[in-house]
């Protein structure tokens, strides 16, 4: 098994020395290496609790029920002091060797940022949980500034219109941010390889990304844990934690 996944990195290390315009497009399965827990997962976030109860409409809707998720969020693991693993490197230093034209990502973790890569390339479909909103002035507020103020008030409002405050990311019933979702639907149709990370690609719209990108010539690898719908369509699928597959494929890269 060693030897077959070291030939794959050596594979993968080829396409991406020969590619120009390389897309990253990463899910949950690049984050749980550094800690981050799962949503869909067996011993995910939502095998303990419902997501009905965590949907747009129910947030606006109830004070009751912005407490509760305000509460989740201080006390589920989302929001901790977490760093990037050896995969979230790997993209980072893809960029730096000047073969990742953009990272696209369905995680709100903020990681890929603190990894290196610069904000301007990474399209989050998802938002940023480092983040809140004031969804009436649109104020953005670093979260840990709103979750210390969570150990004194239950429901934190805006301070400069009192509005309600809002993790910046995407909740149920909520539209994916359009021109996110459009700019990175662009560059898939432009990119010449894409390499999907730790992805079940099972979440949609993000997960049309890889489609547009292999519908327009690009070639795919897939590195993840678990079966995809597009394993059929890769050129390269890898079945392996990305904190130990990525490191492997730099390796073969700088020797090229």
């Amino acid at each position: 098994m060693k030897n077959d996944l070291d030939e794959l990195a050596r594979q993968v290390a080829g396409l991406i020395h020969t590619s120009k315009r390389i897309m990253v497009f990463t899910g949950a399965g690049i984050s749980t290496e550094s800690g981050i827990p799962d949503f869909r997962g067996k011993d995910g976030i939502w095998t303990k609790a419902d997501p009905e109860d965590y949907t747009i409409q129910k947030f606006l809707a109830s004070e009751d029920n912005r407490r509760m998720q305000w509460r989740m969020l201080l006390e589920g693991g989302l929001i901790k002091n977490v760093q990037p693993n050896a995969a979230h490197l790997a993209v980072a230093e893809l960029e730096k060797l000047g073969k990742l034209d953009c990272v696209v990502t369905q995680n709100v973790d903020n990681l890929h940022r603190v990894a290196g890569n610069s904000p301007e390339i990474i399209f989050e479909l998802h938002g940023n949980m480092q983040f809140a909103r004031c969804l009436k002035c649109h104020s953005r507020y670093p979260m840990p500034e709103i979750l210390g103020r969570l150990k004194i008030e239950d429901i934190p409002a805006c301070d400069k219109c009192g509005g309600i405050l809002k993790p910046d990311a995407v909740f149920f019933g909520e539209s994916l941010p359009q021109d996110v979702l459009s700019e990175a639907a662009r560059r898939a149709s432009l990119c010449d390889l894409c390499i999907v990370i730790g992805s079940t690609l099972v979440v949609y719209p993000a997960a049309y990304i890889p489609m547009y990108a292999v519908e327009a010539g690009a070639k795919l690898v897939i590195i993840n844990i678990g079966e995809t719908p597009m394993d059929s369509r890769a050129n390269i699928r890898i079945e392996g934690k990305a904190g130990e597959v990525m490191p492997r494929v730099m390796e073969h890269l700088k020797r090229k």
